[in-house]
């Protein structure tokens, strides 16, 4: 397994080694030791699954706020996105950037997003699977999140048409003005 560190540093792309033969292949998609040699000390809590039938399918960009943060390892099981995490940890360093990859099921890459970070993706490709593991169980009342499009992240969206989003995400607020429940210190 391979972990490097993204253009924020906190977040990590993870690269499984496959090991193939005539019948296929076997790779290890999680490894609690192998994770804590970079630093991840998250306990994983929940597995969730999404499917996004169309191309260009949004889903983002969303935390959970504390005390039901939560850390993910996502990675596509079936199809293509590109994923990005921005951090929203206020004295950070890199408060409001982001970083990105893309992530497939021929790729096996995953990438970790601390807590403290909003977390999107969108579909390139239909019948899109995506699994992600999570640091803390999902509570409505925590939600949150910042509008896909904000003119302040400017994150390039590799897609040409508009996305397709749910309503609540459609309804996400803007990045400037926008007040985070993360500090730095609390999360670093």
């Amino acid at each position: 397994m391979e972990i490097e560190r993204l253009q924020v540093p906190d977040v990590l792309l993870v690269t499984p080694r496959r090991h193939g033969d005539e019948r296929g292949y076997f790779m290890e998609t999680y490894s609690k030791p192998k994770l804590a040699t970079a630093g991840v000390r998250a306990e994983f809590v929940q597995d969730n699954q999404s499917r996004s039938e169309h191309i260009g399918t949004l889903r983002g960009l969303h935390f959970q706020r504390p005390p039901h943060a939560q850390g993910k390892l996502v990675r596509v099981i079936r199809g293509r996105i590109w994923d990005v995490a921005v951090d929203i940890r206020r004295g950070s360093p890199t408060y409001g950037q982001w970083a990105a990859a893309e992530l497939s099921a021929a790729n096996a890459c995953q990438l970790y997003v601390p807590p403290g970070f909003a977390h999107g993706f969108v579909t390139l490709e239909p019948g899109t699977e995506v699994a992600y593991k999570v640091t803390g169980l999902y509570e409505p009342e925590a939600e949150g999140g910042v509008i896909w499009n904000d003119p302040t992240l400017a994150l390039p969206w590799p897609i040409d048409r508009e996305p397709r989003l749910s309503v609540k995400d459609e309804k996400l607020p803007e990045f400037a003005g926008f007040e985070s429940p993360f500090a730095y210190a609390d999360w670093s």
